[in-house]
């Protein structure tokens, strides 16, 4: 780690779902640097000594432009990984199959000891660390590539994913696949109803909030892609060719690019998506708002602090967490910013828009990732049941 960094130790808890019986000699930490406050994860061992293989992974990750979050979730699941190992007397540099099957059975079971349970998919997405860490040690001639090599087995694709191209002989049937994989259910993406929308912008006191929600339910923004919006990035105009944009009508740009709330949107690339009239009413609302405590003048954010210290601040995620937290609490039920995003592509696939245009307004880059939208929900189904029952024809 560069010598101008400093290690916030305690800053940030390493990772939540550890802690058990084991007692583990590595954790993760933030990083800030005194000169310019810019910010690395890092794992330390029982000394507080960088782990340089760990905090090398963690740093090609921020240069590839992954999310804070995602590194922040890689930092946790390495060192959780490295303190089992070193509990258990495991050479984390020469790890085997057998030796990863006793890691992901701890994992399956330990929280169990606890009266918790791990979903499958928390348990995969350790692996999917552990392997992507031991991957990168095998590029970067850290660890032997055979290491790395064992993690996976070709694999034949009996049914392929939507937009999966297999070929014209069928030769991309066979894959590379992990060797060890937890058994998983998909989970429905969890969206609020029409009632719980209307009951969701009704608590929305004041203007900034309302446009918050209401930019994240009819767009279908991540709240990290949001909270990095630009005033630039509005055009709202029926015709933005003066801002020299050739798009047509109202919409916003995001962009993937560094923002000093630390906001970041996920995908590298950019993409436009088309604002609603409510979008339109709020961010005049907002406006108005913002001009009234700050004045005309003030950050080039879209989103900032209005209604505590320090006034004009770029909002960052915090502050977002704990409005959403309170919204929860006004409304009665759980109310997330990514439930506004399921809501918005639940809603545009259930009015009939095509699933393509549905990946291109969500900015997913698999049509598979877009695929978990066409499901059934529970007054669907029982609608089906009840009109095929009474001899109605169903829709």
């Amino acid at each position: 780690m560069p010598a101008q960094y400093q290690v916030l130790v305690g800053a940030l808890s390493y990772v939540r779902h550890v802690a058990e019986s084991i007692s583990f000699e590595f954790r993760a930490e933030r990083a800030v640097s005194p000169l310019d406050g810019t910010q690395l994860w890092v794992v330390l061992d029982a000394g507080l000594v960088v782990h340089r293989e760990a905090s090398d992974f963690l740093r090609c990750l921020q240069g590839a432009g992954r999310s804070p979050h995602t590194i922040r979730a890689y930092a946790g699941r390495t060192a959780f990984f490295l303190g089992w190992c070193g509990a258990q007397g495991v050479d984390w540099r020469h790890i085997g199959l057998p030796d990863l099957a006793r890691f992901k059975h701890w994992v399956e079971v330990a929280s169990i000891r606890r009266g918790r349970t791990r979903s499958g998919s928390t348990v995969n997405a350790i692996l999917t660390t552990v392997c992507e860490f031991l991957r990168f040690c095998a590029r970067t001639g850290l660890i032997q590539a055979a290491v790395a090599e064992r993690l996976s087995e070709p694999r034949w694709l009996r049914f392929t994913p939507p937009g999966f191209d297999a070929g014209e002989s069928g030769q991309f049937r066979t894959v590379r696949a992990r060797a060890l994989k937890a058994r998983a259910e998909t989970p429905f993406p969890d969206a609020l109803t029409a009632e719980q929308a209307r009951t969701v912008f009704a608590c929305c006191r004041r203007p900034r909030e309302r446009f918050l929600v209401i930019l994240l339910h009819d767009t279908g923004l991540r709240i990290g892609e949001a909270l990095g919006l630009r005033r630039c990035d509005m055009h709202l105009l029926p015709d933005s060719r003066s801002l020299g944009c050739a798009t047509v009508g109202a919409h916003v740009h995001v962009r993937h690019r560094a923002n000093p709330n630390g906001a970041l949107a996920k995908s590298p690339n950019p993409r436009v998506v088309p604002a609603s009239d409510a979008v339109l009413a709020g961010y005049a609302d907002y406006q108005h708002e913002r001009a009234e405590r700050l004045g005309e003048e003030g950050n080039d954010m879209v989103f900032v602090n209005l209604y505590h210290e320090p006034l004009g601040a770029p909002m960052g995620y915090r502050a977002a967490k704990r409005f959403f937290d309170r919204l929860a609490g006004q409304c009665g039920f759980p109310v997330r910013p990514h439930m506004m995003r399921h809501s918005a592509a639940t809603n545009w696939v259930r009015a009939g828009v095509d699933l393509d245009v549905v990946q291109a307004l969500l900015g997913h880059a698999s049509l598979a990732s877009t695929t978990v939208y066409l499901h059934a929900r529970d007054e669907d189904k029982r609608s089906a049941v009840e009109s095929v029952a009474a001899g109605r024809r169903y829709r």
